[in-house]
């Protein structure tokens, strides 16, 4: 009984000692970053490289879950300070034909994977120009893509194969519209002999080049009636 008088005795005091103690300043919370602007049919994204700039236009309307998440990565400057590593070369057929492939190396800083969005579902398809997402297996894809030196429609989703990966193909979602000169000098750049591992041995750039900053662009002017 005398145990229980003391507890709540030294209740009011305590109360009392809070009340006397100076009240520290919590420091405010920055604000919460703006939401990204809703996505539109096409989408336009600046990237300045060491050797010139590459304009890309995103298909939104067709491929808005890949060119989302590509200007997730544009927004958040994730894409400022990453490089073009990668120029693979096709000896057979009308030249050049092959493929470049660029993108974020830093498992760190990578979003997490987006769903495959095949070509027989976008309609797309791996033409000269075309940007396309880089994956292992579908639904792996994050922050590497890749740009088209030629057409690689064997690239496409084939939902007639056998092959699984053929089937699944690889995601389109925007073409180059300007800086075409570029992409090719960058894939012209020496190759290293020694660099990669398995198919992608031979296919690395010895220098790979580095995009300085990524940017949207201003939407297109409406068409004039």
């Amino acid at each position: 009984m005398m145990h229980r008088r003391f507890v709540l005795a030294a209740l009011p005091l305590a109360s009392l000692l809070v009340a006397a103690a100076p009240r520290k300043r919590v420091a405010a919370s920055p604000p919460p970053p703006p939401p990204p602007p809703p996505l539109a049919a096409v989408e336009r994204v600046v990237l300045t490289t060491e050797l010139g700039t590459i304009e890309l236009t995103l298909d939104g309307a067709h491929a808005p879950i890949s060119t989302a998440n590509f200007l997730h990565y544009v927004d958040t400057r994730r894409f400022d300070g990453i490089t073009f590593y990668r120029a693979m070369h096709l000896a057979w057929g009308d030249q050049p034909n092959g493929l470049l492939q660029g993108g974020l190396r830093d498992p760190r800083r990578l979003f997490p994977p987006i769903t495959h969005e095949p070509t027989s579902q976008t309609g797309l398809s791996h033409v000269a120009g075309a940007i396309s997402m880089a994956r292992n297996a579908p639904g792996t894809a994050t922050a590497d893509f890749s740009i088209m030196l030629s057409d690689l429609t064997s690239l496409d989703a084939n939902p007639a194969s056998a092959d699984p990966e053929a089937q699944a193909g690889y995601a389109v979602f925007g073409k180059v519209t300007a800086g075409m000169d570029v992409v090719r000098k960058i894939w012209d750049s020496p190759i290293s002999q020694t660099l990669g591992e398995g198919s992608m041995r031979g296919q690395m750039l010895e220098a790979p080049v580095k995009i300085l900053t990524a940017r949207r662009l201003p939407p297109p002017p409406p068409a004039q009636p």
